[in-house]
């Protein structure tokens, strides 16, 4: 079945049809909703809301860009109201105690997919949420910040602090593969 008759069997309530589409987005979507998640569940519960919601819009598709890429930013979207549901813009990490330490700049593209990915999952909510649309999403600061309703200082600033937390976590995990 071709992607505008799934879909269109996807609006007409076809079960079969819904099953097919959900079957064929679910994982990569799922590996979106981690990204913001803070566990497992939360990332299950934001891949549950954000296909009542492709399903619930559906029709509002007007292919006029990817079908994945609308349904990546229902996912996005519905994984940051349940970011700003934990009110993540009230953090104060005391990040800036920590030194400087370098970290080989090769360290990030050796780590494998679930790696990274788990890595991403430590960050505390702000950082992960901005280190996200940044860096994985491609969003600008102004973008972000219109998204999240902070300024674009403070997303410059939520970024620079998600990035030195990754190099402690990386040192710290360098650290532990040694010991």
């Amino acid at each position: 079945m071709k992607e505008k008759q799934l879909i269109q069997a996807c609006i007409d309530e076809n079960k079969a049809a819904q099953k097919r589409l959900y079957e064929l987005y679910a994982s990569k979507m799922y590996f979106v909703c981690l990204r913001y998640a803070r566990h497992e569940l939360e990332a299950q519960d934001m891949l549950q809301d954000g296909f009542i919601k492709v399903f619930d819009n559906l029709s509002q598709f007007k292919s006029n860009g990817s079908f994945e890429g609308w349904i990546r930013r229902i996912m996005v979207n519905t994984s940051l109201n349940y970011c700003r549901k934990s009110s993540f813009k009230q953090e104060n990490i005391g990040i800036e105690d920590y030194q400087d330490k370098v970290v080989d700049s090769k360290a990030v593209s050796r780590l494998s997919e679930m790696e990274l990915l788990a890595l991403i999952q430590k960050l505390p909510d702000g950082y992960r949420v901005v280190f996200n649309l940044y860096v994985i999403e491609g969003y600008s600061h102004k973008e972000i910040g219109e998204m999240l309703k902070i300024t674009e200082s403070t997303s410059r600033s939520q970024l620079a602090k998600s990035r030195k937390w990754m190099q402690k976590l990386l040192t710290e995990q360098k650290i532990s593969k040694h010991v």
